[in-house]
C-alpha cells in the first residue's frame, strides 16, 4: 500500500516537475509581451493622444482609437493565457501539497511507533537479553547490525520528516506567490477590458456621426490608395529596371533577380543572416499599421493594401537605413512627400513620407546612418512613415524582419 502511494506521488511530482519546465519559459514569454504591450499603449497615448491644441477630422480620431484597441485586446489576450497557466500551476501544486502532506502524515506516524516500540524496549537489559538469547555468535553479530541500521533508520526517518516539512512549507509560499500574482493579473485585465469597452463606445459614437457621409469617405480613402498604389507601382518599375540592369553585363536578360557582384553577394548574405534583429527605422515609435491587404478601421466596407508597415513617431524625428547599402532611388510624387531606396545586394529596404532629405542617389549609408527626417501633417498633427522591404520584386513583411517589431 505504501509502495503504491509513493509511486502515486513520486509521479505526480514529476508531472508538476516536468510541467513547471515546459511552461517557465512560456510564462516569461508571455510576462515580456505583456510589459511590451503596457509600453506600446504608453507610446500610443504619448504619440496620437497627447497633443490636445491639434483638433483631428472624426476620421484620424477613429483611427487612433483603433490603434490603441488592437493593443488593448492584444494584451487582454496575453494576460489571459497568463492566467491560465498560472491556474493549471496553482492546481498542480494544490494536487502535491496534499500528496506531500498525506506522505508526511504516514511518515510521523511510522516514526511514532518506532519510538513507541523503542521505548517499551529502550532498557539496556532488554537489548543484552536479545543479543545474548541468539543462538550463534553470526546470529549475535547480525542482532548487533540490526540494531545499528534500526537506529540509522530512526535518524533517517526524522530527516526525512524535516525535509518534506520544508517541501511543504517552500511549496505552500509558491502557492501564496502565485495566487497573489493571478489576483493582480485578473484586477489589472478587468481595468483594460473597461478602458476597451470605453474606447470602443466612443469609437461607436464617432462612426454613427460618420456615417451620412459614408461615401464621401470611401471615395478619400480611394483616392489615397490610388495614390499609394502610384508609388508602389513607381517603386516596382525602378527595381525592374535597376534588376534589368545589373543582368545586362552579364546578358541575363529577362531575369526577375539581381545579378550580384561578390560585395553584394556578401551585403545580401549579411542582411539575410540579420533576419529578426534589424534595427528599426526610427529610435522610436509605434506600428499603427500593418502589413498586407486589410479593412479600413472606419469604412468596414472598404479593405486597403498595405505594401509594409506604417510607424508613428515624435515630430522631427530622424529616420535610419535599418542596413548598410546604396541609395537606389530617391522618389517624389505630386501630392505626396519623398521616398527613399536603398538597395542591400538583393534586398531593397523603403522609407515613405520623408520632410528633409539627407542622402542623394548613389551614396553609401551604413546601419543605423540618418538618411532624413519624418514629415509631419499639420493638420493631423501625425508624424508618420511607411517602411518596406523587397527581396528582388517580391515585397517582404517587415515584422519578420525587424527586432521585436
Amino acid at each position: 500500500m505504501r509502495l503504491t502511494l509513493f509511486l502515486f506521488v513520486l509521479f505526480g511530482v514529476g508531472i508538476g516537475t516536468v510541467f513547471s519546465q515546459n511552461t517557465s519559459k512560456r510564462q516569461k514569454d508571455l510576462e515580456i509581451q505583456r510589459l511590451r504591450l503596457k509600453n506600446e499603449i504608453k507610446q500610443i497615448n504619448l504619440l496620437l493622444f497627447s497633443n490636445k491644441k491639434i483638433r483631428k477630422n472624426i476620421v484620424t480620431e477613429v483611427e487612433d482609437i483603433q490603434v490603441k484597441m488592437n493593443v488593448r485586446e492584444e494584451l487582454i489576450k496575453v494576460t489571459n493565457a497568463q492566467l491560465n497557466l498560472l491556474t493549471r500551476k496553482i492546481n498542480i501544486n494544490e494536487r502535491n501539497i496534499s500528496s506531500q502532506q498525506k506522505e508526511l502524515g504516514e511518515l510521523k506516524e511510522d516514526y511514532a511507533k518506532m519510538i513507541r516500540n523503542s521505548y517499551a524496549s529502550k532498557s539496556l537489559q532488554n537489548r543484552l537479553m536479545f543479543l545474548f538469547s541468539s543462538e550463534s555468535f553470526f546470529q549475535g553479530y547480525k542482532r548487533i547490525q540490526y540494531l545499528k541500521q534500526y537506529a540509522q533508520f530512526r535518524r533517517k526517518q526524522g530527516i526525512a520528516i524535516a525535509e518534506k516539512t520544508q517541501t511543504l512549507q517552500k511549496l505552500n509560499k509558491v502557492l501564496i506567490e502565485e495566487k497573489s500574482k493571478k489576483s493582480k493579473l485578473v484586477n489589472e485585465n478587468k481595468d483594460v477590458q473597461d478602458q476597451l469597452k470605453k474606447e470602443r463606445i466612443s469609437q461607436e459614437n464617432l462612426i454613427k456621426s460618420l456615417k451620412l457621409k459614408e461615401r464621401n469617405l470611401s471615395t478619400q480613402i480611394s483616392k489615397k490608395e490610388n495614390q499609394a498604389r502610384k508609388i508602389d507601382k513607381e517603386i516596382d518599375r525602378l527595381i525592374r529596371e535597376a534588376i534589368a540592369v545589373s543582368n545586362k553585363a552579364s546578358r541575363g536578360r529577362g531575369k526577375k533577380t539581381f545579378e550580384l557582384t561578390p560585395e553584394a553577394k556578401l551585403i545580401a548574405a549579411n542582411f539575410e543572416a540579420n533576419r529578426g534583429l534589424l534595427p528599426w527605422p526610427l529610435e522610436k515609435g509605434i506600428v499603427v499599421q500593418g502589413f498586407g491587404r486589410q479593412r479600413h478601421p472606419v469604412v468596414k466596407t472598404t479593405t486597403i493594401q498595405s505594401n509594409g508597415v506604417t510607424i508613428a513617431t515624435t515630430p522631427s524625428s530622424k529616420v535610419r537605413a535599418v542596413f548598410e547599402g546604396e541609395v537606389m532611388s530617391v522618389i517624389t510624387f505630386k501630392g505626396s512627400n519623398p521616398s527613399v531606396l536603398i538597395r542591400h545586394g538583393s534586398y531593397i529596404t523603403v522609407y515613405k513620407n520623408l520632410g528633409k532629405l539627407y542622402v542623394k542617389k548613389g551614396d553609401k549609408v551604413q546601419s543605423k546612418q540618418a538618411i532624413g527626417e519624418v514629415f509631419t501633417n499639420q493638420k493631423t498633427g501625425k508624424t508618420e512613415v511607411q517602411f518596406s522591404i523587397f527581396y528582388n520584386v517580391k515585397v517582404l513583411n517587415p515584422k519578420g524582419w525587424i527586432f521585436q517589431m
